[in-house]
């Protein structure tokens, strides 16, 4: 746990200080009001958003693979964020309509809390309606295959309305493409104020189910015969999984592989059990996501590159790495 805080306080630091320009030490900014209010209004908010999006998309990670019993389960596999995408997508096209669209006729309205809030429940409920229609396809968790498969099904079906629809609307195309990127520049206080609330909300619920993963991890029959109440937990881990996915995709976009890896990263330290997993993993997929939009905003100055892609990059090459080092 030192080991780790160190780590976030240095990646923080990088954060705080990376620019355009390269890295300059942040406390040289507050001699000059200009610089001051760059970091303290633009990096800070990002730094901290972008821990707070690996944090969420972790811990959806580790609620997906310990409720549907599978290590390559995480959020984006399940059809919550093609849910989330084409509600965000959804919206977009009725902002650029009716003119609240970001960057349209009125960027005030669309850029506040209000806007956020909105954004962000649309998002659960496009996310709770991706989870439910792969559970109702699957017909339940009990198998994991065709869960796999349904939560595919469902996922290619929503992508491919989503990318309907932004052809019908070519104001939100722009908009669109840097959400299915993955984007942190635009983070600001109230993004980090609503993504820390639902943060705040599904890690305790999470935690203290977290024997009822447990439980789940021998296999259903015996979680029953341990009078685990499979119906209402399964309901409120759901919950939990389409919240925290959510939340991370409204403000951050499609950020591939995050929830998917950090659980895997921190699973030798939690002996298999996942009240230990559980606050492991999101707080290994925040140091995940820093260290991509750290690296998003230095490979290539003055530059930007899409944090979704760098992740995907860094992502998949642990995933080749993982199944180089295991035994056929």
């Amino acid at each position: 746990m030192a080991a780790g805080l160190a780590l976030v306080a240095v990646l923080a630091l990088l954060g705080l200080g990376m620019g355009a320009e390269g890295w300059q030490a942040p406390w040289q900014a507050w001699g000059d009001a200009g610089q001051r209010a760059i970091v303290w209004d633009i990096r800070a908010p990002r730094t901290l958003g972008a821990f707070l999006v690996g944090a969420l998309l972790g811990l959806g990670g580790a609620v997906a693979q310990g409720l549907f019993r599978n290590p390559l389960a995480e959020p984006h596999l399940l059809g919550s964020a093609s849910g989330a995408g084409l509600s965000m997508a959804l919206a977009l096209a009725a902002g650029g309509a009716w003119g609240w669209l970001p960057g349209g006729n009125d960027a005030a309205v669309a850029s506040g809390l209000g806007a956020r809030l909105s954004l962000t429940a649309l998002a659960f409920v496009g996310a709770l309606g991706g989870v439910l229609l792969t559970l109702l396809l699957a017909r339940g968790a009990a198998h994991t295959l065709r869960l796999l498969l349904a939560g595919v099904v469902v996922g290619v079906v929503l992508g491919a309305l989503t990318q309907w629809l932004m052809l019908w609307s070519a104001e939100a195309w722009r908009a669109m493409q840097a959400f299915m990127l993955g984007n942190t520049a635009l983070l600001g206080w109230d993004a980090c104020a609503l993504m820390a609330g639902v943060w705040a909300l599904t890690l305790p619920l999470a935690l203290a189910l977290s024997r009822v993963l447990d439980a789940l991890a021998l296999g259903e029959d015996t979680a029953r015969s341990l009078g685990v109440p499979l119906g209402l937990a399964r309901g409120v881990l759901v919950g939990v999984l389409a919240a925290a996915t959510a939340a991370a995709v409204a403000q951050a976009g499609l950020v591939a592989f995050v929830g998917l890896a950090a659980p895997h990263l921190v699973r030798g330290i939690s002996g298999g059990r996942h009240r230990v997993l559980l606050w492991a993993a999101s707080a290994m997929g925040g140091v995940l996501m820093l260290v991509s939009d750290v690296l998003a905003r230095g490979l290539l100055p003055p530059q930007e590159l899409p944090v979704g892609v760098l992740t995907a990059v860094l992502g998949g090459l642990y995933l080749l790495v993982l199944l180089h080092r295991r035994p056929a």
